[in-house]
């Protein structure tokens, strides 16, 4: 269905292409101010009109619907349910049962009343018997393993959602400003198209009034297509880029995403404090490692344990029938009822419950060797995810400042050019060195908040409520 909704919508700002300009902008303004506003929605009945939306909206999006988090969720949920199953033996277990028997030769003796019916020459060829067997566990090693197990396998599956909830924020974050980088390319190119139009047209009319030969105009006009292939190359790839991150945030194909960003405010939210401690405890890989261990260590106590035996309170309540005709078995009944205790000690099992407890106690060491290796592996991380923030933060300053001398340099050779001073080509190459040092700076802009996710993911700081 092509307008069907699959979740009550939230109000969202959205701007369609047939928005008036003036328009658009006093919608972007409330949109920006407005940041209590949460994207889902959902997103949204699938029309053909683009959803204006920025990068915290995109994460708590794909937080909500985000195929590996809603089955990191239902695993949680499915973790609560055995739980609940294993606990289940500690509560009292009531079973009914029934039994019809008719003899064809001798016939049943199993009270008193039986025994004088028997004696007096009546046959009880019918037998029935119904009854209610109760018992309650004292203790029994399953239900004690499960019952201390309860608590770390909680712990275990909400640390896996959380896990989940990191690596979206991360892959999620970097797709969007892997498209923003991509858009902003296409800025910069539209741009300099621009500039090479002018440029064109500039030595087009030097050519017809015989100032310049015709390479001046050839020249502009190679560097022109040069730019418009760029651009269409630019604009494949943003649909690419796109439809990844749409597909990890958990949106349908149909939906176009118009993303909203302020690079003023990345510039801000690019810096980090470098001199953070790293601390292994903060990365959830470390902690999920230190659940299994605990895990591995409830089995060890469970084969410990497993030398004890069980202790169950046990009772009964039964009625016997017994007749000579089945028309009339149900008339009298001869109840019976017990209570007890039952006890049941595992002498010998071949050897099998020694073996379970050693292969436990392995597994324990195993834990800790991928423990020690995880906090190496976490160090390392750590130390090139550093190197790599550091690296593209003095890159980025440094590009920062080319931006604004290629603008100067650019200025000056065109204003030159027209002033007969400066060659053609001394205008092409200006144009190219800022085209690139543009191109440059906002690659190196967003390869900086790139790095600096991984840098807090490194950190085990990676927030999954972003600002």
């Amino acid at each position: 269905m092509k307008n069907k909704i699959y979740w009550q919508p939230l109000p969202l700002t959205v701007v369609t292409n047939r928005m008036p300009h003036r328009n658009m902008k006093k919608s972007v303004s409330l949109f920006i101010i407005n940041t209590a506003i949460i994207f889902p929605a959902i997103l949204f009945a699938q029309t053909s009109s683009d959803t204006l939306v920025t990068l915290k909206q995109c994460v708590e999006f794909a937080l909500r619907n985000q195929p590996a988090v809603r089955q990191a969720s239902i695993d949680e949920q499915i973790n609560e349910r055995n739980i609940k199953i294993s606990l289940a033996d500690w509560l009292p277990q009531v079973n009914g049962s029934g039994e019809y028997q008719h003899y064809f030769k001798g016939s049943p003796a199993s009270s008193s009343s039986t025994k004088t019916n028997q004696a007096a020459g009546t046959r009880n060829d019918e037998f029935s018997l119904l009854g209610l067997q109760a018992s309650q566990v004292i203790y029994n090693n399953d239900v004690l393993q499960a019952a201390k197990a309860a608590k770390y396998s909680r712990q275990y599956y909400k640390e896996n959602i959380f896990s989940s909830q990191v690596n979206v924020v991360s892959d999620v974050s970097k797709a969007f400003f892997d498209v923003l980088l991509s858009q902003k390319q296409l800025d910069i190119l539209n741009e300099d198209i621009a500039r090479l139009q002018r440029s064109q047209k500039d030595a087009y009319n030097r050519y017809q009034a015989g100032v310049s030969d015709k390479i001046d105009y050839k020249q502009a006009t190679i560097s022109f297509n040069n730019s418009i292939a760029s651009r269409k190359q630019t604009a494949e790839a943003i649909n690419s880029k796109q439809a990844y991150l749409k597909q990890i945030m958990g949106i349908s194909a149909g939906h176009n995403l118009v993303l909203s960003y302020d690079s003023s405010r990345f510039e801000q939210a690019a810096v980090i404090d470098t001199n953070q401690k790293l601390d292994v405890n903060n990365r959830i890989e470390y902690q999920l490692l230190q659940t299994q261990k605990n895990l591995q260590n409830v089995n060890v106590n469970y084969y410990k344990n497993g030398f004890l035996p069980s202790l169950s309170a046990v009772g009964s309540y039964n009625w016997v029938y017994l007749s000579d005709r089945f028309g009339s078995l149900y008339n009298n009944s001869y109840p019976s009822a017990y209570a007890g205790l039952s006890l049941a000690l595992p002498i010998f099992q071949g050897g099998k419950r020694l073996q379970n407890l050693s292969k436990a106690r392995l597994q324990v060491t195993r834990a800790d060797l991928d423990i020690e290796n995880s906090a190496n592996t976490i160090n390392t991380e750590y130390v090139q995810a550093l190197a790599g923030y550091k690296s593209n933060y003095t890159s980025w300053q440094l590009i920062k400042q080319n931006v604004d001398l290629a603008k100067d340099v650019y200025k000056i050779v065109s204003l030159q050019y027209r002033e007969g001073i400066k060659t053609y080509l001394d205008v092409i190459v200006a144009q190219s060195d800022l085209r690139t040092a543009e191109l440059n700076y906002y690659n190196a802009l967003f390869q900086l908040l790139s790095s600096k996710i991984d840098l807090q993911k490194a950190l085990g700081t990676l927030s999954v409520q972003p600002n």
